[in-house]
C-alpha cells in the first residue's frame, strides 16, 4: 500500500538531464497519479569538467550521488542516461524501467556540415570518449581530436562557431533537446559502433520499494529493456566503463518470417584507433544475455582481452 502524496525525482542539473527527468516525471505522474517533482543532485562527473572521463577513473561519476540519495530516502528515484550506469549497481538498488529509446547513433556536429569523410584534413574534432577516440582514430587517421567537456549545448557551439571543427555527440540528446537541425550527419554504425545503452534512459529505484517497481515497469518499452540488457552483458563481461573503448548497439530486426530477431554490433579497439575488433551477430529475442555472451565470445576470439588489459595498465 502507498501511502506517499508525491513522488521525488533525483536527477542531474543539465538541460538534457532535466529533460529526461521531466519526461519520467509526466509518465509517472499520469501512471500514478501523484505529484512528481525533481530534486537536482550534482555528480562527481559534473563537477570535473578540466580532465578527460577516462582519466578520472572509477565507476558511476554521474551516478553515485544520485545513488546516495535515493538509498537514504530523499528521492523516490533516480533517471539516468543508460550509458553512464555502470554495470553493478549498489546493493539495494535496481534499474526498474526504461522508457522507449531514442536514436542510438553517433553524430557530427560541424561547421559547415560536413560528415567524417569529408571533413578536410587535419580537422580538429572534439570528443572526451574513447570509443569515439578509437574509432575516429581507424577511420580518419588524419583527424587531430580536441579533448571537449561541458553540457551539450556547450560542446555544439564549439563546432558552430569554429572553436574546433566538429565535435562527436550523441544523436539522442540532441534530438530530445529538439534541436535536431543543428545536426551536420548522422554516423553509421558501419563507421561508428555506438556506446552501451546509448540513447536509453534508466529508472533507478530501491531494491525494497515494490509500488515504484510496479509504477516503473508499466511504463517500460519492452523492446529497449531486451536491447539494453543484450549489450550491458557485453559491458560487463568485458568489464568495460567510460576508460576503455568498448561499443555494442543492439536493436529489433524483421526476419522477413513473421517475427522479430536482435541484431547486435560490438567493437573493441586500441585508443590508437590501429587495431578495431568489430563483431555483429543474431540473436533470439527470448535470450539477450545468450546474444551478448556470443558477441563477447566473438571479440575475444580476435583479441579483445589483450587490447583491453594494454589499455587499463596505460
Amino acid at each position: 500500500m502507498n501511502t506517499r502524496t508525491k513522488l521525488t525525482i533525483g536527477t542531474r542539473g543539465s538541460k538534457l538531464a532535466l529533460w529526461q527527468s521531466r519526461y519520467v516525471a509526466s509518465l509517472l505522474s499520469e501512471q500514478t497519479g501523484l505529484p512528481v517533482e525533481l530534486e537536482i543532485i550534482k555528480t562527481t562527473g559534473d563537477k570535473i569538467l578540466d580532465v578527460p572521463l577516462a582519466k578520472v577513473g572509477g565507476k558511476g561519476l554521474f551516478t553515485k550521488e544520485l545513488e546516495v540519495a535515493l538509498l537514504d530516502g530523499r528521492v523516490d528515484l533516480a533517471v539516468h542516461s543508460m550509458k553512464d550506469v555502470p554495470t553493478e549497481l549498489p546493493e539495494g538498488c535496481v534499474l526498474a524501467g526504461m522508457p522507449a529509446r531514442e536514436d542510438a547513433r553517433d553524430v557530427l556536429v560541424s561547421h559547415h556540415d560536413e560528415d567524417l569523410l569529408t571533413l578536410a584534413d587535419g580537422a580538429r574534432v572534439g570528443t572526451s570518449s574513447l570509443r569515439r577516440i578509437a574509432q575516429l582514430r581507424s577511420l580518419r587517421p588524419d583527424i587531430e581530436i580536441v579533448d571537449v567537456r561541458g553540457n551539450l549545448d556547450t560542446r555544439m557551439r564549439k563546432a558552430e562557431e569554429g572553436e574546433v571543427d566538429a565535435v562527436l555527440l550523441a544523436a539522442a540528446g540532441i534530438r530530445r533537446m529538439g534541436w535536431k537541425t543543428r545536426i551536420s550527419s548522422y554516423i553509421s554504425v558501419e563507421q561508428m559502433v555506438s556506446a552501451v545503452g546509448q540513447g536509453a534512459i534508466g529508472i533507478e529505484i530501491r531494491k525494497d520499494d515494490n509500488f515504484m517497481k510496479e509504477a516503473c515497469e508499466a511504463l517500460s518499452d519492452a523492446p529497449t529493456l531486451l536491447c539494453v540488457n543484450a549489450e550491458r552483458v557485453v559491458m560487463k563481461t568485458l568489464e568495460g566503463g567510460c576508460q576503455v573503448p568498448i561499443g555494442a548497439w543492439c536493436r529489433l530486426v524483421d526476419t522477413g518470417k513473421r517475427d522479430e530477431a536482435l541484431l547486435m554490433d560490438a567493437m573493441v579497439g586500441s585508443v590508437d584507433g590501429t587495431r578495431i575488433l568489430r563483431t555483429q551477430r543474431r540473436g533470439d529475442v527470448t535470450e539477450p544475455e545468450a546474444l551478448g555472451l556470443a558477441v563477447v565470445a566473438d571479440l575475444r576470439a580476435q583479441g579483445a582481452d589483450e587490447i583491453l588489459a594494454e589499455i587499463r595498465v596505460e
